[in-house]
């Protein structure tokens, strides 16, 4: 019997268990978590496995786990782990393991390190940018030109401390240079302060406009598996608005592609993600085994283009694609590792797929607020109306209470011939997430709505009319500016 080491312990890692679950090779399961997801631990219980609870970024405390429970292979959820060498340390000691090696995780971790190796090695989808290890520079950068840009932490910081500013008007043009000199300061001194691994702290790029989606796959480092591409929806509050969060809920099919997204732009965000990974192997020499996601918006320069990387599964994004997939994710796992992940096919249904999180009151900006509250979830109401659930944020104590840890409670899939229908199920099952206290909840009810879904098409009809006129005119990797006094200036990305 194949026995696996699972490491994480969110809704993501929650239906990666659940997908090792349904494997025909019927594995023992093991996971290696920072609290107990009671999902987790009840599906690691039923096949005979056990948890081990402790600093899942910490890689002793991993590498000790894994050989306590004498595993086979792990396979790696979140980031920090990555980024903490986690699966250097099972492989130094003798535990293969699906999951970016550190130096391979920079590619998330350092946006920096991403951007420069889409120049380095004119990767379509790169956007301009400027990097900066001092406050002052970065400040003095900001109000010597006048631009729209995106400013954000140089390292990946759980997505906090983006912010997009659109600059382009002359009047208040001194209030905008002021806005972006205080956020600058904001990124360096709170949201990097608690970062020391790696030299960039602010990273200013560009501003682009578009339809945002992930393109998650599968890589051993010679070939790329990509599964559908699905839509994230990071603001907290309806329609778009407020703080980023980790992801409210998400939409996927029916099939590979998005409403909004042909299948040419599809082939295109693939052959992105697969240069990328090329890219990588020529500049460490170590092949990327694992999970890599291009998180992608449909921009007027590119069509595609990459705004960040994540080297794992994205959290919703995970949640629509891997309980639909007709492949065994044991048999994945030991291609990705044996390096022949081309013998392997992964097919889905024709369906569409919605995801709604439920969070406590309190997330994202106070999350200490957010904590601490019991919680009930009915699964066999949710399963009655033929959808699933998967545990998020949440902390299941001795005496068998469970309660919120702050982050997104649980996340609710639903299946359906279209995303509407799938987002009318999934909305139906909200009412079955509560917490027991008294204190609120929240969710977004327009996800996948046909009012949302026809915004997102609009807007990426619009953008596909003006990338396809520059490209018709050979502008496409180009781009030209006006100055006083200088006149035309011409650059090539």
């Amino acid at each position: 019997m194949v026995k696996v080491l699972l490491i994480g312990d969110a809704s993501r890692e929650h239906a990666i268990a659940d997908a090792f679950v349904r494997s025909t090779h019927e594995p023992k399961l093991y996971a290696a978590m920072s609290r107990k997801n009671p999902g987790i631990a009840r599906l690691c219980k039923r096949t005979g496995g056990d948890v081990a609870i402790g600093n899942i970024d910490d890689p002793n405390f991993v590498v000790r786990a894994a050989l306590e429970f004498h595993v086979d292979f792990a396979f790696v959820g979140p980031e920090e782990p990555l980024f903490h060498g986690i699966s250097d340390a099972l492989e130094e000691a003798g535990v293969p393991c699906v999951g970016a090696k550190r130096n391979m995780a920079l590619v998330e971790m350092s946006k920096a390190f991403m951007r420069r190796l889409m120049w380095k090695y004119k990767i379509p989808g790169r956007l301009r940018f400027k990097a900066f290890k001092s406050l002052e520079d970065a400040v003095a950068y900001v109000n010597e030109y006048a631009e729209s840009v995106a400013i954000k932490p140089a390292r990946q910081a759980g997505g906090k401390g983006v912010k997009v500013i659109a600059d382009l008007q002359v009047y208040l043009s001194k209030e905008k240079r002021e806005v972006k000199a205080e956020h600058v300061k904001t990124v360096y001194e709170k949201h990097m302060a608690v970062y020391d691994d790696i030299d960039d702290k602010v990273l200013i790029e560009e501003r682009v406009e578009g339809p945002e989606y992930t393109l998650q796959a599968f890589t051993d480092g010679r070939t790329v598996l990509p599964l559908p591409a699905v839509q994230d929806n990071k603001n907290a509050y309806e329609m778009d608005i407020g703080p980023e969060t980790g992801g409210m809920g998400s939409i996927a099919g029916p099939g590979w592609l998005l409403p909004f997204l042909t299948e040419e732009e599809y082939k295109q965000s693939v052959e992105i993600i697969q240069s990328v990974v090329e890219a990588l192997w020529k500049e460490t020499g170590v092949r990327y085994k694992g999970v890599i996601s291009g998180q992608m918006m449909l921009t007027a320069l590119w069509g595609p283009t990459i705004i960040e990387f994540y080297s794992r599964f994205g959290d919703p994004e995970a949640c629509n694609v891997l309980p639909y997939m007709e492949a065994d994710i044991v048999e994945i796992s030991e291609a990705i590792i044996d390096e022949r992940l081309n013998t392997i096919k992964v097919s889905f249904p024709d369906i569409a797929t919605v995801v709604k999180a439920i969070a406590p009151k309190g997330y994202p900006d106070h999350r200490d607020l957010a904590r601490g509250h019991p919680v009930f979830i009915d699964e066999e109401a949710i399963k009655k109306r033929g959808c699933k659930v998967y545990y998020g944020s949440l902390d299941e104590r001795s005496d068998g209470t469970i309660v919120t840890a702050g982050s997104r409670i649980a996340e609710i899939v639903a299946a359906a011939p279209t995303i509407p229908e799938a987002s009318e199920i999934a909305e139906s099952c909200v009412q079955y997430v509560r917490l027991l206290d008294g204190w609120g909840v929240f969710h977004r009810s327009d996800i996948g709505s046909e009012v949302l879904l026809r915004k997102r098409i609009e807007q990426a009809q619009l953008i596909r009319e003006i990338y396809r006129y520059r490209l018709s005119k050979g502008l496409i990797g180009r781009a030209i500016d006006w100055i006083p006094g200088r006149g035309k200036i011409e650059y090539e990305f």
